[in-house]
């Protein structure tokens, strides 16, 4: 548990840097599919299933998911959106596909939060602790990232997977970032 909430609290301090450098995050995004709203994925549409009820924010909150990040963007690729993790699911070494760590949100103009994807985040050594000699996580045949340490973030070494089910991205279903996102209306704390 002591793992889980230091793995959660350096998520919430590094994610906000992810503006710098949009390569470092999305060094495999060549390799997805780049598929547009017709070829909708079926991981895609499993995540859409899973997740619905939480296009209303505070079901969300209800059920437990915290910010972990104000919107995480980028210099000229578009963003991510504000990231609201589960810190139950942070560092349990699961790659369940029906079991988001992230749920990402755009903040709109009337300040309002719109479901627009979702984050698989499963740092390397939790995952190699239950699943020994497995290699990275595949969710639903899409192999996860990995984002090495050291890092930007300050993090352990961890495997992450986007994945745009609420809102198209004309690069990918799979890309970390998302051309059609935006922070513009993020609101000051």
């Amino acid at each position: 548990m002591k793992t889980h909430r230091a793995l959660l609290g350096l998520l919430a301090l590094a994610l906000p840097f992810t503006s710098q450098s949009a390569q470092e995050l999305s060094s495999v995004a060549g390799m997805h599919s780049h598929q547009g709203p017709a070829k909708r994925s079926p991981l895609v549409e499993r995540v859409r299933r899973a997740t619905a009820r939480y296009r209303d924010i505070s079901v969300a909150i209800g059920e437990g998911w915290v910010a972990g990040t104000p919107c995480v963007t980028g210099p000229n690729v578009g963003a991510m959106g504000v990231h609201f993790v589960l810190p139950a699911r942070i560092g349990d070494g699961l790659a369940n596909a029906d079991e988001p760590e992230a749920l990402i949100y755009e903040p709109l103009p009337n300040g309002a939060l719109r479901l627009v994807g979702i984050e698989y985040i499963i740092p390397v050594d939790a995952w190699n602790a239950k699943n020994p000699g497995s290699g990275p996580p595949n969710i639903d045949g899409h192999l996860t990232n990995l984002v090495g340490a050291p890092n930007r973030y300050g993090l352990p070494s961890f495997y992450e997977l986007h994945v745009w089910a609420w809102e198209d991205n004309p690069d990918g279903n799979f890309v970390d970032w998302n051309t059609k996102v935006s922070c513009d209306y993020q609101r000051a704390n």
